[in-house]
């Protein structure tokens, strides 16, 4: 059984299939790592192994009698504490939350019920997932299991952590500034954001429990330790919430390419924006070296947008979708500082405080400008298939609790604002466009470096399909020494 903690989940459902294992064997197998492993790193932070011993049990004896539950059948898993689940506390890292108990599945998670997974597990996230890195008062700190001094990324933290370490073989997480995929490059595993709208948000924290309305950017969606589980999981996960399903059938197209060389690719792999460590900057530069060696045409040059006008677009609709939960302290503070703001001042700061505290006709301004960036990449992908870029300008960072306004980040000797690393995240956001984070390589101080890979709307697959045969090349999966 050991060698199966590497294993990929579609590997592991064929195994449960084929019945050369158990669902239950394959949950205690997991269970046991979780508990001699997971101490050092504290990416799982809540059981339910009772409730899930029995629905192992359930899905053996409906193999048994040739039933299947579908393409997840038996398969084990966890989930991100941002996402309800019923029978575990979900408690988004907030203390105020603690004791809360679900009493309804999320969509997205009764989705995974519904393929036959076996949910044993809760992974960590900063406070209502709204960090780069995951620690928060209920649960405490989550480390890299490359690095346990270094931070998991956030906010899906846990969940890339658990995979990398071999405690889960699939995650579900959500991404609003990253949250899926800068873990996934921290951690050295795959990950993917789905394009706006197509997998259900209800029964994610935040918004607050019992939301109904799905808010702006954020999406759920898989991580994984082989780009072909990103491709399972979201087919499980993708479609219509159950309101619109009345009316409406989603079809994600297939790859828009079946071979690597076909592939029209564009690069763009750094940014005054936001520059990129020297380390990663040579890891990418490798990686798209690999790519024309293969015959793949790739150009350096092409950009779809304006990088300032989308990150500026961008940090103001973020903001604008998390001031809604701020304190009302804060809320004032912010109401009080927006009158006496500049017109022409765009730092940062003054971004936050005007994407909180403008009316609601200036949201309006910045949404049109939304659909004029989305114009502007859907000409782009004309003439190319994919996108590829950094996801962040660093790998993984030492663990920082300072006040969040404090925080700094340091790239090649210059210091950037904390929040500045969003950057490279916020491309694909604010267009509401699919992008797969894959693993390609380790910094020379052995840490993983992942690679952004940006699609058309709705072509979900063809960044899934283009990082599955990237990898297959270059980079992949590797397990962190002290986890084998």
């Amino acid at each position: 059984m050991e060698d199966l903690a590497p294993t990929t989940a579609v590997e592991a459902t064929r195994a449960l299939r084929e019945r050369r294992v158990g669902a239950l064997e394959l949950l205690e197998f997991y269970l046991e790592r979780v508990e001699r492993l997971n101490g050092s790193i504290n990416a799982v932070v809540a059981l339910d192994a009772e409730g899930a011993r029995a629905r192992a049990r359930e899905a053996d004896a409906a193999l048994a009698r040739g039933e299947s539950w579908g393409p997840l059948h038996g398969l084990p898993m966890t989930i991100k504490d941002s996402l309800e689940v019923v029978g575990m506390p979900t408690t988004s890292g907030a203390p105020e939350l603690e004791d809360h108990r679900p009493e309804r599945n999320a969509d997205s998670v009764q989705r995974l019920l519904d393929a036959g997974a076996v949910i044993f597990g809760k992974t960590n996230l900063p406070l209502y997932a709204g960090d780069f890195q995951s620690y928060n008062e209920v649960y405490g700190t989550t480390g890299n299991p490359w690095n346990t001094e270094r931070v998991p990324g956030g906010s899906s933290g846990g969940a890339a952590a658990a995979l990398a370490a071999g405690l889960t073989p699939l995650e579900l997480g959500s991404d609003i500034g990253g949250s899926i995929r800068n873990p996934a490059h921290f951690c050295g595993v795959y990950g993917h954001k789905p394009s706006y709208g197509i997998v259900p948000m209800r029964g994610h924290i935040p918004g607050p429990p019992g939301t109904l309305a799905d808010g702006d950017l954020a999406v759920v969606g898989p991580l994984a330790r082989s780009a072909a589980d990103l491709d399972i999981a979201l087919e499980v996960l993708a479609g219509p919430d159950p309101r619109s399903a009345r009316g409406w059938r989603l079809e994600l197209p297939p790859p828009r390419r079946s071979r690597l060389g076909d592939f029209r690719v564009a690069a763009w792999l750094d940014d005054a924006e936001c520059p990129v460590s020297s380390d990663l900057g040579e890891l990418l530069e490798s990686a798209v070296s690999n790519l024309e060696r293969e015959g793949v045409s790739v150009d350096r040059k092409a950009r779809p947008v304006d990088p300032e006008a989308s990150f500026g677009t961008y940090v103001r609709l973020l903001y604008s979708v998390m001031g809604a939960g701020f304190p009302p302290a804060l809320l004032r503070a912010f109401d009080a500082a927006y009158p006496a703001l500049q017109s022409d001042d765009h730092s940062l700061p003054s971004e936050m405080v005007r994407a909180v505290a403008r009316p609601h006709r200036e949201w309006l301004r910045d949404h049109e400008r939304r659909a004029q960036l989305r114009a502007g990449w859907d000409a782009f992908f004309e003439r190319f298939d994919v996108l590829i870029a950094p996801i962040m300008p660093t790998a993984a960072f030492a663990h920082d609790h300072s006040p969040f306004e404090s925080r700094t980040l340091e790239v090649n000797g210059k210091t950037l604002p904390y929040l500045q690393q969003v950057f490279w995240a916020g491309l694909a956001t604010v267009a509401y466009l699919p992008s797969t984070v894959a693993p390609i390589g380790l910094t020379p101080s052995g840490l993983p470096v992942g690679i952004q890979v940006i699609g058309p709307y709705l072509e979900d697959r063809s960044c899934i399909e283009f990082a599955r045969q990237l990898t297959q090349r270059v980079g992949g999966f590797r397990t962190p020494p002290g986890f084998a």
